[in-house]
């Protein structure tokens, strides 16, 4: 097996389960600077929309691995930026769909529903993940820190028409943070959007992962649950799946390369290593933190590592 530039897993996901992705978007590209992001600052903030990859290119990544015949539950299009910002994505979803019969899921920060075209293009996949973290500007803006040409309150208005008119699965994703939009009366105004969305889930998610901004927490467990409580949601634990792949035989260069998209903690790491036969654990991880471009961050006392290398 070969890696992959665009492809890669699959990746164990909360909600999607053995999840492989899929990237048409060049590392760190994105139209929000979010201060939560695990994948570190944004690099090139962007609000265009453009084929940065050809598609060809992705749809020929996708055949080299189904020829691999390994497992997984759904593909998705997310990775290392805003998959919204490709073009093509409607005929990248349709290809997805000519090639297997696995469910097609998108996550988007939402900051691209104002535009017809993507709401369009999101049509065409099985399950849209978008995220709602904030129900005024100001909030919104404190925590995503988007590119100046997004208007907040025609993405809330393109998420409601994307709702009425989507016939898939909408699962609303919530990123609570400390001190920011937990606060009973931002639960409140975000229950009213959500209400008037009507999605058929509702996730809440806490920075479990090193946030950009290491100064974000996360709020504390009666604060998350009392959030599901309200907005009808399901509170996503503070555990993580295991299963990760990689089609690197390296079992350093699987990490380097897995680290890249999803940061690992230090307990996935051990484990992912233990299922490669790495004997010695301790040993790897000091090789591991020696290697340029790598980060070690401690968050919510957990270690882990971040590749931030282009």
């Amino acid at each position: 097996m070969k890696e992959r530039e665009h492809v890669y897993g699959p990746i164990p996901s909360r909600r999607l389960g053995r999840s492989l992705g899929v990237s048409p978007i060049p590392g760190k590209t994105c139209n929000y600077a979010c201060n939560y992001c695990m994948l570190g600052a944004t690099n090139r903030m962007s609000g265009d929309r453009k084929e940065w990859f050809p598609l060809d290119d992705l749809l020929a990544e996708v055949d080299s691995f189904l020829e691999e015949g390994v497992g997984y539950d759904t593909i998705t299009v997310c990775g290392e930026g805003e998959p919204t910002l490709y073009s093509r994505l409607d005929e990248l979803i349709d290809g997805l769909h000519a090639r297997q019969d696995k469910p097609v899921a998108v996550i988007t920060n939402s900051g691209n529903m104002d535009r017809p075209e993507v709401r369009q293009a999101l049509m065409k996949a099985d399950i849209v993940l978008p995220s709602l973290e904030a129900a005024d500007e100001p909030t919104w803006r404190a925590i995503h820190r988007p590119s100046p040409h997004i208007s907040f309150p025609a993405i809330i208005e393109g998420l409601k028409a994307f709702a009425k008119d989507y016939q898939g699965q909408l699962w609303l994703e919530v990123m609570l943070l400390k001190d920011f939009n937990d606060s009973p009366d931002q639960l409140s105004a975000i229950k009213t959007l959500v209400d008037a969305i009507r999605p058929d889930r509702v996730y809440i998610n806490t920075p479990v992962r090193p946030p950009a901004d290491p100064t974000v927490k996360a709020p504390d467990h009666k604060t998350v649950q009392r959030a599901a409580d309200l907005l009808g949601g399901t509170a996503l634990d503070y555990l993580t799946d295991q299963d990760f792949d990689s089609a690197e035989e390296d079992p350093l260069q699987a990490v380097l390369t897995i680290c890249k998209r999803h940061p690992m903690n230090r307990f996935e790491l051990v484990h992912f290593l233990e299922e490669r036969g790495v004997k010695d654990t301790e040993a790897f991880i000091r090789t591991l933190k020696a290697e340029d471009g790598l980060d070690t961050v401690t968050y919510c006392g957990i270690e882990s590592y971040r590749n931030t290398r282009s």
